[in-house]
């Protein structure tokens, strides 16, 4: 463990890490997802970039256990991931609509100050890559010692290259007393290549890495002073909190109030207290195809594989599979990402225009958008198998311990056959147990739950048969997990089981 106390002398208060798990990583896609986004995936080494982001700080003492605020959708995974990799964190928080980064770290920062009159907080996307820890240390360590001096510090890249996707900080005179650290003259949101490379060239402008460390209290000052709106939300959001199963819930009606707004946006640019601190730690948002290629490790002809691939005469491309046998020849500067339901080939130079084929796929109202065929739900997950006209099959794997919600459906009904483990049936006033290779049947608007009483993993395989079969047609009657019953007046976009 690196003690990060040696960096700091000024004050003994730990440094609080506010993890931002929100996002669709739209840029990503077809790996990710709107209900299982970029930050879940191992796109780096064998851990999610979620857990990868939390053990950061695991692995310094100077840092507590990290505030986690997530979208509702994901929150289930994002706890499974950390318990994972044994980090528990102060709190979980499940955001019931996303408002952008401003009103997250609002309520960060109020949770923050619970715990410390002068709580310091860092915020940090749970999305970004960073290889260099001891670097990203020092960097902390300066960037600490500008906020006892109460200044708002965002931490800035030095530019490897012009880059149209990012937005650029221009570093001015140095903060007194504070070596390392520096006030911002400007903010320049994702300008044009050619202005890029001309900013690059000056040696003043650095990316912006959407990681900040400031103090608590004087955030949420600033904050008030330009966009009183979202701290009143905040606060209301919060005094109507409720916590279940490890999650603490925002009072949703008093949040979907808040104006939806960034830290850039909303303080940074606005304020006269903006410092940025240089990091130079190998950080990336890995936030294209492009900047996955970047950091992977490639092999003598360019090429970054992942999965069941081959090349023949191809290089410097980029080829994820996680399905089938997939083979490039006689192609070069191409990403190529295939899934079970989706197959991107991209120019890697248009890397950043994939999320204009997302926003096709949701004006379309496609679910390739939302969720892949194998869905993760907090009590397993399920996969769609094959679907025809009037039914579906699918193939669904409950944990240990892990049970759906009492339910109901008015268009279809439902065959179970368990093939693996013992299944526990509730069916309207029955219960009874199901072993492998027997079945039974749910007819249409029977209560009913699927559990699994074992000590290892139950799969059924599900024929769904009705007039209608998307998973807005559910009624929860009783739900481990807090969630909310579905109706058959809600979005078409399929939900859970």
């Amino acid at each position: 463990m690196i003690d990060f106390k040696s960096h700091i002398a000024e004050s003994d208060v730990p440094v609080i890490p506010v993890v931002l798990a929100g996002g669709a990583g739209n840029r990503l896609w077809p790996l990710s997802r709107q209900e299982y986004p970029k930050q879940l995936i191992p796109l780096v080494g064998d851990k999610s970039l979620v857990q990868q982001t939390a053990l950061r700080f695991a692995k310094s003492s100077r840092f507590e256990a990290p505030l986690v605020i997530a979208g509702d959708a994901i929150g289930f995974t994002v706890a499974e991931q950390l318990r994972a990799i044994d980090v528990k964190p102060t709190a979980l928080v499940l955001e019931p609509v996303g408002r952008g980064t401003a009103p997250a770290v609002a309520v960060g920062a109020m949770l923050a100050l619970e715990r410390h009159p002068n709580a310091v907080i860092m915020v940090a996307p749970s999305d970004h890559a960073i290889s260099d820890l001891a670097a990203l240390y020092k960097s902390i360590s300066t960037a600490v010692s500008a906020a006892r001096r109460n200044l708002l510090v965002t931490f800035s890249i030095p530019p490897s290259r012009p880059e149209s996707g990012y937005g650029y900080i221009e570093r001015g005179a140095a903060v007194p007393g504070v070596d390392g650290a520096f006030r911002v003259t400007s903010f320049l949101e994702k300008p044009a290549l050619a202005q890029a490379a001309e900013m690059v060239a000056d040696g003043r402008y650095f990316w912006n890495s959407g990681m900040f460390i400031f103090g608590a209290g004087q955030f949420l000052a600033e904050l008030e002073r330009f966009q009183p709106d979202i701290v009143e939300a905040a606060r209301g959001a919060l005094a109507g909190r409720q916590t279940d199963g490890g999650f603490l819930r925002l009072d949703a009606e008093t949040f979907a109030k808040s104006p939806a707004d960034s830290i850039d946006y909303a303080v940074l640019e606005r304020t006269e207290q903006a410092a940025t601190v240089p990091l130079d730690a190998g950080w990336s948002d890995v936030g294209a195809w492009s900047e996955l290629w970047a950091i992977s490790e490639r092999d003598a002809d360019g090429n970054a594989l992942r999965g069941d691939v081959l090349t023949e005469q191809a290089s410097n491309c980029l080829v994820v599979s996680d399905r089938q046998l997939t083979a490039l020849v006689g192609v070069k500067d191409i990403a190529v990402v295939v899934t079970e339901d989706a197959i991107l080939v991209s120019d890697l130079d248009k890397a950043q225009d994939v999320k204009r084929v997302v926003e096709r796929l949701k004006r379309a109202g496609r679910s390739e958008v939302v969720l892949h065929k194998l869905v993760h739900r907090p009590w397993g997950y399920y996969q769609g198998i094959h679907e025809g006209e009037g039914f579906q099959v699918k193939r669904l794997t409950v944990k240990p311990g892990g049970r759906l919600s009492l339910q109901k459906h008015f268009k279809r009904s439902e065959h179970w056959t368990v093939v693996q483990g013992v299944a526990r049936v509730t069916r309207d006033h029955e219960s009874f147990l199901l072993r492998a290779n027997e079945s039974t049947y749910i007819p249409l608007g029977a209560v009913h739950r699927l559990e699994n009483p074992g000590d290892s993993e139950m799969t059924v395989i599900e024929v769904q048969c009705g007039s209608y079969l998307g998973e807005d047609d559910i009624v929860r009657i009783d739900d481990d997990y807090g969630r909310s019953a579905v109706k058959e007046s809600d979005s078409k976009v399929p939900s859970s089981v």
